[in-house]
């Protein structure tokens, strides 16, 4: 059994909590905030074929280290999760990494879409979280690029009933954009490049696709302030469409290239202040619903390559969660709209059952974010040298539980 005591919850009334465990330990919470474990529904552990990049011995630290007990992983791996075999391969990789690793971290699959393999989703229905989309081209090669195949998968996941979860970019239209820059050296014409219209054009056509087939739709990495308002109007129309915003869109703008160079490229890229004011007005509506950290290392070797060779996608998972604490203590967000969007909006929209897992914060320790602390395999962040306020200290998954001063 743990048991912790004196902790308080987020309305700061005190309690004890006992967890199962198959170990006796006592933790004193005095001066710790409880919080349930925290589900990231948006990661990229790499795995198979980029362990160079990322592995889940070393992404489950820092899960762990950022609070989080559970994960859902993207499918554009080497070769991408596209059949029922190669999630099954999938599965045995990382069940034998998170062994190897003595952390019991839960996670969930998202099985890719392929024009050539659809007749695979039948097969996985039972076995994944969702069907991810990419309307346009991202890290890897899986892209659905032609209306036939993206209405199949629509009316394929809703005869299935199964969540689509999409990249919303047009891959038409970012392809005309690339041709006008295609010569650039510039690390900020990405964001010139996948510009509003090319993410408003995606979201526009995966919002009519999920009304036509009664289709649930999750829209990944929300933006830009035009999305927000398609979304709003998709949710007053009792559609079954959510959203979810990432932390470098929320804490990061277009204005970072000129200091982070390639480590400011994402998919889709870094907005302006506007946008952000949209982005967090949509949060206190309810109109984004969750947070992912959309956690995508690359070497950082990879990341100093020029432009156009540079590869999209930043670390995040150890992040997310302080920097939503800062906020807090800067006034900005509630605690109670952190647990939803980090915990409760994603258990509710992906059905998942409840469970015991919980993680200890300190909201008055304050720290700087530092490269070389940092557990993820890539060892780098966007936020580096950044000084946040509110960390968790101990996170404790299926009865076990790890002190993020020692993991």
């Amino acid at each position: 059994m743990i048991r912790i005591t004196d902790v308080a919850n987020i309305f700061g009334e005190k309690k004890e909590i006992a967890i199962e465990s198959n170990s006796n330990e006592i933790i004193s919470g005095t001066g710790l905030t409880v919080f349930p474990g925290l589900i990231d529904p948006h990661v990229h552990f790499r795995v198979p074929g980029m362990s160079e990049k990322e592995d889940w011995q070393h992404a489950a630290r820092a899960a762990l280290s950022g609070g989080y007990t559970t994960v859902f992983d993207m499918p554009n791996t080497l070769p991408p999760t596209i059949t029922s075999e190669l999630l099954q391969e999938k599965i045995k990789l990382i069940d034998q990494e998170l062994l190897d690793a003595h952390i019991p971290l839960r996670y969930k699959l998202y099985f890719g879409a392929d024009k050539n393999h659809l007749d695979q989703i039948p097969k996985i229905k039972n076995d994944v979280v969702g069907i991810k989309v990419f309307m346009g081209c991202s890290t890897g090669n899986l892209v659905i690029d032609d209306d036939d195949s993206l209405e199949a998968v629509f009316r394929i996941a809703h005869e299935n009933d199964l969540l689509v979860a999409v990249h919303a970019e047009d891959e038409t239209e970012l392809k005309k954009r690339k041709l006008l820059y295609q010569n650039s050296k510039n690390y900020a014409d990405h964001s010139h490049i996948r510009n509003v219209d090319v993410a408003v054009l995606a979201v526009e056509k995966a919002i009519h696709l999920a009304k036509k087939y009664r289709t649930r739709l999750y829209i990944l990495h929300v933006s830009t302030q035009e999305e927000i308002t398609l979304i709003k109007a998709a949710k007053a129309a009792g559609l079954a469409v959510f959203a979810e915003t990432t932390p470098h869109h929320l804490f990061l703008s277009d204005q970072m290239y000129a200091h982070l160079h390639g480590r400011a490229v994402v998919n889709p890229p870094l907005r302006n202040k506007s946008h952000h004011d949209a982005l967090w007005q949509a949060i206190q509506d309810g109109v984004i619903d969750t947070i992912g950290s959309d956690h995508a290392p690359h070497k950082l070797s990879e990341k100093e390559m020029p432009y156009g060779l540079c590869p999209s996608g930043m670390p995040g998972i150890e992040t997310t969660l302080p920097l939503l604490l800062n906020a807090h203590n800067e006034g900005h967000l509630s605690l109670e709209k952190i647990i939803s969007l980090t915990h409760d909006n994603p258990r509710t929209i992906f059905n998942l059952p409840t469970n015991d897992d919980i993680v200890l914060v300190d909201l008055q320790k304050s720290m700087v974010v530092n490269n070389e602390k940092l557990k993820t395999k890539c060892a780098w962040s966007a936020f580096d040298g950044m000084t946040l306020q509110g960390w968790p200290v101990y996170t404790i998954v299926k009865g076990h539980c790890f002190d993020l001063q020692k993991i």
